[in-house]
């Protein structure tokens, strides 16, 4: 979609497509009423901006739908698209490797009460199992507030995936 189309969007359809990005309703409106943007880089300025306030309580409502590292997602809804397009290196994921990053899931559940959150694309199954270990080691303040950054490059990633300036061409490149 381009920067034009999005920002011509009805109020509700704006709204269910941000909420893709990271569901933290008051982000959302304030992305969404901070249209027209004139570029894509100023959405994703904005929304960066805006990020950069989310709360403990803003990270764990986003977690609510957020699949484990290494589970399928499941529905047929954008969100679960794009997780499963961000998890696709969790394919190949040698099944000791799996193994580990399942158990390391408990772990951190256990130890932190929500689920762990990392960006996955541009990861290897291997990357994440020693972030996951790492993160296990922290307080409980440093990876909260390390969670919250990695669902604001999240956020940005499926935003710059989902919009683009200008128009798209035949073959799907921007114009």
């Amino acid at each position: 979609m381009s920067i034009e189309e999005f920002n011509q969007l009805d109020t509700a359809s704006a709204r269910t497509l941000v909420a893709v990005w990271a569901a933290i309703p008051a982000w959302v409106d304030a992305v969404v009423a901070g249209r027209p943007y004139g570029s894509v880089d100023l959405l994703a300025s904005r929304a960066a901006d805006l990020a950069a306030g989310w709360t403990r309580a803003d990270l764990d409502a986003a977690l609510a739908h957020h699949p484990r590292i290494g589970e399928r997602p499941v529905g047929a809804g954008a969100e679960a698209a794009a997780s499963r397009r961000e998890q696709a290196s969790m394919t190949d994921a040698a099944a000791d490797v799996a193994g580990r990053i399942a158990a390391g899931n408990a772990a951190y559940e256990a130890r932190f009460g929500r689920v762990f959150l990392i960006r996955a694309a541009g990861r290897s199954p291997e990357e994440m199992l020693a972030e996951l270990e790492r993160r296990l080691r922290g307080d409980d303040e440093t990876e909260a507030a390390e969670a919250t950054g990695q669902l604001a490059e999240i956020a940005l990633l499926r935003l710059r995936a989902a919009i683009h300036d200008g128009h798209q061409d035949d073959e799907g490149a921007a114009a």
